[in-house]
């Protein structure tokens, strides 16, 4: 039976310093299957398409779900019926539309929240955890301490995520695909209508379906001779720097409440369904490594599994105290105002001289 103490010597200094899994994955269609990575759009020197680096030797790797990617889809399991008490569940009306912080890109720190009435307290928030003191923010938006945030548009408070995960292939090679459309009838030589006169007419025939369509030689996905990998880290060294001010009781169940939330993230199965052509299980055939690394590069095997960290976050968060749930409106006028950039707070640095804020985030 689990208990409150059960993962405390994850908070203490001499503790591991991180947890580390390494999960091989595959296709469903097997090992040979054809997956589709993410694509992504030019920019800075790349020309866009599938983000894949080659080495010296020529041997490359393909990145399937970034970081970004994979927080995205770990952070809403919150939502679930399972999870859901062990956080609180904040939305933000926007119109018609109904909009959890779980679901928001920027988490604390994204436009939406920013731009309702939650504002006022979350810039509060903010400016508490510059002075040392996380624990308001856990009240209102705990997961943003879990899979990180920055309020660079605000106060420039910024907080590591406890975990990092990330799915790459290796060893791939590239496939391209074609396709054709034909229309369901020849509409020009049965004088349907009429011939098009100039190139905006052509593309607009094409565009509705109107005349036959080839495209070739686009993403056909890849096959991963090397295999895929899933990459994760939970960083309890990062969970160590959570701060309740100096109250040394108030910090320890602050630290237990996000670690309790970090467990259930870190062992949640985020592959699955990712995108169109890109469905991922577990490799039964290659075995996964799951450990703790601690300070001198000893690796001891974890054991915690999903079940047990579900009890432990729930004992977690009731010793720390789930913040109060709630809907508030998104504020109009307020977006206005913060579009214009009036109503920051940001900590203007003098010439030569690092803010305070600057110096927080290194």
């Amino acid at each position: 039976m689990t208990n409150l103490k059960d993962f405390d010597s994850y908070l203490n200094d001499d503790g591991p310093t991180a947890l580390f899994l390494k999960q091989p994955l595959m296709s469903v269609e097997g090992e040979d299957g054809v997956i589709f990575p993410a694509t992504y759009a030019s920019g800075d020197g790349f020309p866009g398409g599938y983000n894949i680096d080659t080495d010296a030797s020529g041997r490359n790797v393909v990145l399937i779900d970034s970081v970004g990617s994979q927080a995205n889809r770990i952070e809403p399991i919150f939502l679930q019926e399972k999870y859901q008490s062990l956080v609180p569940q904040i939305a933000v009306q926007a119109g018609e539309k109904t909009i959890s912080i779980l679901e928001a890109g920027h988490r604390a720190g994204d436009a939406l929240v920013r731009c309702s009435s939650l504002h006022a307290e979350l810039q509060e928030a903010f400016k508490q955890v510059l002075k040392g003191d996380a624990t308001t923010l856990a009240k209102i938006a705990p997961t943003s301490l879990v899979f990180g945030v920055w309020d660079s548009r605000d106060t420039q408070a910024k907080l590591p995520r406890t975990i990092a995960s990330t799915i790459r292939a290796y060893n791939v090679r590239r496939l391209t695909r074609s396709a054709q459309f034909n229309p369901a009838t020849e509409y020009l030589n049965e004088q349907l209508l009429d011939e098009p006169l100039d190139k905006a007419s052509k593309d607009a025939y094409a565009e509705r379906g109107f005349v036959h369509v080839p495209a070739t030689g686009s993403h056909g996905g890849i096959v991963a001779d090397g295999g895929i990998l899933r990459t994760a880290t939970l960083g309890l060294a990062a969970v160590r720097l959570l701060h309740a001010g100096k109250d040394p009781d108030r910090t320890l169940k602050l630290r237990r409440y996000i670690l309790g939330l970090s467990l259930i993230a870190f062992t949640y199965n985020s592959s699955g369904y990712l995108r169109q052509g890109c469905i991922l299980v577990a490799n039964p055939d290659k075995g996964s490594e799951f450990v703790e690394v601690h300070p001198d590069g000893q690796r001891s095997p974890c054991k915690v599994d999903h079940p047990s960290a579900i009890q432990y976050a729930t004992l977690a968060a009731q010793d720390f105290g789930v913040g109060e749930s709630r809907t508030v409106p998104f504020d109009r006028e307020k977006a206005m105002r913060d579009v214009k950039g009036e109503g920051d707070t940001k900590v203007k640095a003098k010439k030569g001289k690092k803010s305070d804020a600057e110096k927080t985030n290194g």
